[in-house]
C-alpha cells in the first residue's frame, strides 16, 4: 500500500510540474505570436566611449538570432516590434586594491536605456531606463586604470565578454518578460 501510494505521489508531482509552465532559462518566450521580425537598429551613443555602440548592437542582434524564432532587421522598416537601446554611460570602477592601493582588479560598467516595443499596438513590451551590465578584469597597465577608452583599445576580450553579457540579458529580459 505505501508504495502505490508513494507512486501515485511521484505520478501527481510529475503531472503538476509539467502544467507549471517552467521552462529552461534563455529559452523562454513570452511575446506576442504576431511577432515574427524584430527590428534592431543602430545603439545611439551617449558615452564618451567611441565605437562601443556597433559591438553592442552586433551582440544584441546576433543573441536574437540565435534563439532562431525571428528575424532580425538592422531597421524598423518591415519589422513587428523594435527593440533600441541608447549608451548612456560607460565606467570603470575600482573593486580590489593592492598594498600600494593602486586597483589590481575593476569592473567595467555600461549603463543604457532599452525599449522593446510592438510596432502593431503600439505598446512597450520592455523598457529599462536604467539597464547595467558589466565585466571585471584584472589591471595590466597603469594606462587603463580610469579610461574604458583605453581599456576598450586594448582588451578585446573583456569587451566582447562584457558585449555578450549585455546582450544575453537584455534578450533573456525582453522574451522572458522579467
Amino acid at each position: 500500500m505505501t508504495r502505490l501510494l508513494r507512486a501515485l505521489m511521484l505520478v501527481a508531482a510529475t503531472a503538476s510540474l509539467a502544467g507549471c509552465g517552467y521552462t529552461l532559462a534563455g529559452r523562454g518566450n513570452t511575446l506576442p505570436t504576431h511577432i515574427r521580425t524584430i527590428g534592431v537598429p543602430q545603439c545611439v551613443n551617449h558615452s564618451a566611449t567611441p565605437d562601443i555602440d556597433g559591438v553592442l548592437t552586433d551582440k544584441v542582434r546576433q543573441e536574437l538570432t540565435s534563439r532562431g524564432r525571428y528575424l532580425i532587421n538592422p531597421g524598423v522598416e518591415g519589422a513587428d516590434a523594435t527593440l533600441t537601446c541608447t549608451v548612456v554611460a560607460v565606467t570603470i570602477i575600482p573593486i580590489e586594491f593592492g598594498a600600494d592601493r593602486l586597483p589590481i582588479r575593476q569592473a567595467i560598467v555600461v549603463t543604457a536605456s532599452i525599449e522593446f516595443k510592438d510596432v502593431k499596438d503600439d505598446k512597450v513590451l520592455y523598457s529599462n531606463p536604467g539597464f547595467q551590465a558589466r565585466d571585471e578584469f584584472s589591471v595590466t597597465t597603469s594606462q587603463s586604470v580610469n579610461d574604458p577608452n583605453a581599456f576598450l583599445r586594448t582588451n578585446v576580450q573583456a569587451m566582447e565578454r562584457l558585449a555578450q553579457n549585455f546582450a544575453r540579458t537584455i534578450v533573456t529580459s525582453i522574451l522572458e518578460a522579467f
